[in-house]
């Protein structure tokens, strides 16, 4: 085994890593750039070595400083995580020449697996199954529309050095498909470094199943069972659990000798992921993944295994810890990503301070039954305080659970998404809730357009105790204001009451609040009047009472016999509440300190999110329909198009390709028609 290992990564991954190297014994060496310097990841790690600015390609994509640390602290091998440069031949082939272990697979494997097209070739060498399409080296635009045509709509575009959903498009209709191929390859040249692109038929309505395989260097190769990635949003995975629901053993065992004969095919060593589409019974290699998985965890929590462990041992060169016949799967796991991003806006990544992080009650990564098989697992790679910025992947962090069942995993789901309470940027917590509640995710019946065919009912308005979450908010206004209310359990004291409280008489009082996400705004009326309260909403009132709770953010009331507790997180004037399952915030309308919000000009159109205008569309005084699309902007390597929100004339181009722009920006001008 090493001794020590650098870990070429951050964020949750290199936080996961490092704990497995704290129970082997093994230093770890973190490396960070300048927006990491404080990161979760640099703490996590004995060593930490800068390396660079805080955009990714000055820094997390440098070969040559990741090298220069891994020789300066002694470091024999190097982990890559995922993403970055984990699939990358050029720095695994930089390792070996600099002496130091690659913890993944040979060059040879991660270049044949590397392009799509060529996966493909050996795949079909080797007799494992495959989706039809073109995967030819002749990338002539008018020859890919033919070989669409002739394949018949609906096709799939794919970047052939690609992942992660970039560099991908489904094109329904011929006369589209030269626009979705400029996009594609853009987004693939950006991503990856590699326009090449690949067509293959669009299957409808498959699902997305992969195999965790592993091979050492002594010809030892098994597969760990399957995950169902199937619930995607952009092509990104969002609900992954193993083991997949649904299948027949014969099919099971077939798709995990496939993977295995995949592995074989380009002699494989270390960790891997074999990705296929199926359609009813039938499945289709769809590529292979040389690296660990974001999705590892459930693999871990239903087989009890620390595949990083595995990962290190076997790179260290010795033989596989188990054979096929020693392992096996107990219960069920479930996986939600939990992401800074706001799902009603198309899941645009969303950036800020996390002002307040909390998690429900499990346990961070660590080994043996009692850590692996907890009921809840949290990977994360931030914490309160951190802030989530453009230049990385916007992911919070992963909540992992298992049950005995996956009605039971789904139960403990639910609570746990429940618990979770962040503030600062949007998040997808409230959308993970009702998607793993709605009928299709609850009864398996999986696909891939599991949310684009649920949309309305996954986003449709649904009702919030708002009644409950206003009384919490006004119990925490009042404490935080001096207590009107001569409570022992409040820990208020009359005489430090400064606003409404009177010596031997009642009194009433209104508080204006706006309701945040809905910017609707209330007024809510608080009376006590001998030693009685009542709280008034809508025109109902209620006897009220309030109290603080253990902690310094907790609260409880009573509404009449209605009893309810929570949470409340005050920034500034804003009190987020969260309780009964539900995050709400509201906004005290404190008119002394606060002059009226200016309104928006009209015909402003801005920036979703900070990030690079990488395509101008029009010019000023072009004449332009409602949805024409204006301005590509590019931000965590994907790309997003601007349209106009209605019909009318550019006046003025604000930002040039190639221009950073600040979140909120002003882009372009335009007069309505």
């Amino acid at each position: 085994m090493f001794n020590k290992i650098l870990i070429a990564n951050r964020g949750e991954i290199a936080c996961r890593v490092a704990a497995t190297c704290r129970r082997l014994g093994v230093k770890s060496v973190a490396v960070y750039s300048d927006a990491d310097a404080n990161a979760k990841h640099v703490a996590a790690c004995d060593e930490a070595v800068h390396i660079g600015e805080a955009a990714a390609a000055q820094s997390y994509l440098r070969i040559e400083r990741i090298i220069e640390a891994a020789r300066a602290t002694g470091a024999q091998a190097i982990h890559p995580g995922y993403g970055f440069l984990s699939e990358n031949e050029d720095f695994a082939r930089a390792c070996e020449a600099a002496g130091i272990v690659f913890i993944g697979p040979p060059v040879e494997a991660i270049a044949a697996m590397g392009s799509k097209a060529a996966a493909k070739a050996l795949m079909h060498a080797a007799a494992v199954p495959l989706v039809p399409g073109y995967h030819g080296d002749d990338q002539d635009p008018a020859l890919l529309q033919r070989e669409a045509d002739a394949m018949g709509y609906p096709v799939l575009l794919k970047a052939s050095a690609g992942g992660g959903g970039k560099g991908m498009r489904v094109v329904e209709r011929s006369e589209d498909f030269a626009a979705a191929l400029a996009s594609c390859k853009r987004e693939a040249a950006s991503s990856f470094g590699n326009d090449r692109v690949l067509i293959e038929k669009y299957l409808m309505r498959p699902r997305h199943v992969e195999v965790q395989v592993f091979a050492d260097r002594h010809g030892g190769a098994v597969y760990l069972f399957d995950r169902d990635c199937s619930v995607q949003r952009r092509h990104q995975k969002v609900l992954e659990e193993a083991p997949a629901p649904g299948l027949q053993d014969q099919v099971r065992h077939a798709m995990g000798e496939a993977a295995v004969a995949a592995a074989r095919a380009v002699h494989y060593v270390g960790a891997g992921t074999v990705e296929f589409i199926m359609t009813g019974a039938d499945f289709y290699f769809m590529e292979m993944n040389t690296r660990l998985q974001v999705e590892h965890p459930v693999t871990e929590m239903v087989t009890g295994l620390d595949l990083v462990e595995w990962q290190l041992r076997v790179a260290a060169g010795e033989p596989l810890p188990l054979d096929q016949s020693q392992l096996l799967v107990t219960g069920h796991a479930l996986e939600a990503r939990i992401y800074a991003e706001n799902p009603a806006r198309g899941f645009l990544p969303s950036t800020g301070t996390l002002k307040h992080l909390r998690m429900p009650e499990g346990v961070e990564f660590r080994l043996g039954d009692a850590g692996q098989r907890a009921g809840v697992r949290i990977d994360s790679g931030v914490r309160e305080g951190d802030t989530i910025t453009p230049f990385y992947d916007p992911m919070i962090a992963k909540l992992i659970v298992h049950g005995a069942t996956r009605e039971e995993a789904l139960a403990r789901m639910e609570r746990a998404l429940e618990a979770c309470e962040v503030v600062g940027p949007h998040t997808n917590v409230e959308f993970l809730h009702r998607l793993v509640t709605c009928e299709p995710f609850a009864n398996a019946d999986l696909d891939t357009g599991l949310i684009e065919r649920n949309h309305d009912a996954l986003f449709a308005p649904h009702q919030k105790p708002v009644r409950e979450a206003l009384a919490l908010a006004c119990a925490a206004l009042l404490g935080r204001e001096g207590g009107a209310v001569v409570d022992a359990s409040a820990g208020t004291s009359p005489w430090q009451a400064l606003s409404h409280w009177r010596l031997n008489s009642g009194f009433a009082q209104s508080l204006a609040w706006r309701d945040v996400e809905s910017d609707t705004a209330f007024t809510v009326a608080h009376t006590h009047d001998g030693g009685e309260q009542t709280l008034a909403y809508a025109g109902h009132g209620a006897r009220y009472t309030w109290w603080r709770g253990q902690g310094a953010d907790e609260y409880g009331a009573t509404l009449d016999e209605r009893r309810v507790t929570g949470r409340v997180f005050i920034d500034g004037d804003v009190f987020h509440v969260f309780c009964l399952g539900a995050a709400m915030a509201f906004e005290w309308q404190n008119l002394l300190a606060h002059a009226a919000d200016a309104e928006h000009g009209e015909g402003r159109l801005t920036a979703p999110m900070p990030g690079k205008v990488i395509a101008v569309l029009v010019e000023p005084g072009a004449i332009v329909e409602k949805g024409a699309p204006l301005i590509v902007m590019e931000a965590m390597k994907m790309e997003h198009t601007i349209g106009a929100p209605t019909a009318g004339k550019v006046t003025e181009v604000l930002y040039g390709v190639g221009d950073q722009v600040a979140d909120g920006a002003q882009l372009l001008v335009l007069e309505a028609a």
